[in-house]
């Protein structure tokens, strides 16, 4: 067996693990060990480099950046819990109610302001699902739109900060944080605008299938249903400036951004008169899950990749994805196709985990900004929560919609709003800027190009070398 075979052996292998079912984590590790214990025998490098491994594990459990994962999933389990979406949801609704498709532009609304805040699809999908799907009902609202509405402003969570996927992206792509949170401006509010516009287009093609609220259901206008928005929008801005707003002044770092974020999660339940230890501790529980999820995929992904780079795989995967026709554009539109079709099959961490850094190096070779690579990535994986059939926010929506809601409704209905973001990938691949725009710039110098000129002394007149004593 040569070595130019065992990259595509360990692709394949790996593409087989997961086919059959078995957890993405112990797929990547058992196929990794396998494949270096079979090149050590095989003479491709020696024992000493699987020594490597328990350092790369270790740089895992010691990264800094990683910490802010458990932080914002505790922020957003607390916040799942602690009733801000009903008032965020009632108060918005009844601003819109009056008008055709008032209800879904106060869901996508609010879908971003719950994604700026608690950072997780099933949050605001459930939250959503359970509050404003039956007043959908009630009112006439056609059943497609209904629950692809609320399924699509769940996945806004994805790409609006504080993602967790961008966190993951970021610390793949050896970028800050800040940076991919920035990014990301842009596209997160190109696509509530997106998702606005086709609600727009539907209620003037077809009123009927997004009706207003009828005059009965409205509450009156003034104070008191300024302040039930202001209670709900309020607090959650200050949360978001907590989190957000200190990452891009540089006052905190992502890590500390999340531990406040967390902090503040438990302060806006206690204001809200919802907080109990039962609801910490089931936050706790669901955010230890996740954690110890993403580690071990982590852990399994490292233990992957080591073996793939000592057979040469990395240059492998270069070959073939950097000789593609069409140069940046044909690299760009190839993966986000590739990452298309695998998210039918994998979650979101084991797509960052596991293609990302075989990714990288050859769009930093391209000469692709990688900030603006990360973020279309991310805008692609938010699809892998609205494929029909196993897109996690169907899944999420199925579980708590009522039994006369058809399951074939909420999948078709899902297929706009795909097509959508689908949509946004093209017009962030054409247009840079909407990503680039919001990075810092620098200084505009290029530091290959510096020169420092240093003058030698003045010498004596006669020649000689001063000498001191």
């Amino acid at each position: 067996m040569s070595l130019d075979m065992m990259p595509p052996l360990m692709f394949g292998g790996l593409v087989l693990f997961l086919l059959a079912g078995f957890p993405a984590a112990f797929s990547l590790s058992a196929v990794g060990l396998f494949f270096g214990f079979l090149s050590i025998e095989l003479g491709f490098f020696n024992q000493a480099f699987l020594g490597n491994l328990p350092l790369r594990v270790f740089g895992i459990l010691s990264n800094d950046l990683l910490l802010a994962i458990p932080f914002f999933t505790l922020m957003g389990a607390v916040l799942e819990r602690c009733g801000l979406a009903e008032d965020l949801l009632e108060g918005t609704g009844q601003l819109f109610g009056k008008i055709p498709g008032g209800l879904a532009y106060a869901v996508i609304l609010v879908g971003a302001v719950l994604g700026a805040i608690t950072g997780t699809v099933a949050a605001s999908v459930i939250a959503m699902g359970m509050i404003s799907l039956p007043i959908m009902m009630r009112y006439g609202y056609d059943m497609r739109i209904a629950t692809g509405v609320i399924a699509a402003s769940g996945t806004i969570t994805q790409l609006i900060p504080p993602s967790l996927v961008l966190i993951v992206l970021g610390d793949q792509l050896g970028k800050s944080v800040g940076d991919m949170y920035a990014g990301a401006i842009g596209p997160s509010i190109l696509q509530i605008v997106l998702f606005m516009l086709f609600i727009l287009g539907v209620s003037i093609f077809a009123p009927h299938k997004v009706p207003p609220l009828p005059p009965e259901a409205l509450s009156p206008r003034g104070w008191p249903l300024y302040w039930r928005v202001l209670k709900g929008m309020v607090p959650s801005i200050v949360l978001i400036f907590l989190v957000l707003g200190t990452i891009f002044l540089g006052l905190a770092t992502p890590t500390e951004a999340g531990a406040m974020g967390a902090v503040g999660s438990v302060g806006l339940a206690m204001a809200q008169g919802t907080y109990s230890w039962k609801l910490l501790r089931e936050a706790m529980g669901n955010t230890m899950r996740i954690t110890s999820m993403v580690i071990f995929i982590l852990i399994g992904a490292t233990v992957f990749s080591l073996v793939f780079q000592g057979v040469d795989g990395t240059h492998w995967i270069e070959h073939l994805l950097s000789h593609l026709p069409g140069g940046q554009t044909g690299f760009l539109v190839f993966v986000n196709i590739f990452v298309f079709f695998l998210a039918f099959f994998l979650d979101f961490f084991e797509i960052a985990f596991i293609v990302v850094p075989l990714l990288a190096p050859v769009a930093a070779k391209l000469d692709i900004n990688l900030v603006w690579f990360g973020v279309l990535l991310c805008i692609n994986l938010q699809t892998s929560f609205m494929h029909p059939p196993f897109g996690f926010a169907l899944f999420y929506l199925r579980g708590i919609a009522p039994k006369e809601v058809l399951t074939k409704d909420i999948y078709l209905g899902a297929i706009p709003w795909l097509a959508l973001q689908i949509i946004l990938v093209g017009i962030v691949i054409l247009w840079p800027e909407s990503v680039t725009y919001w990075l810092d710039s620098g200084t505009g110098v290029d530091p290959s190009t510096v020169r420092i000129d240093v003058p030698l002394p003045d010498l004596p007149e006669d020649d000689t070398v001063p000498t001191f004593r």
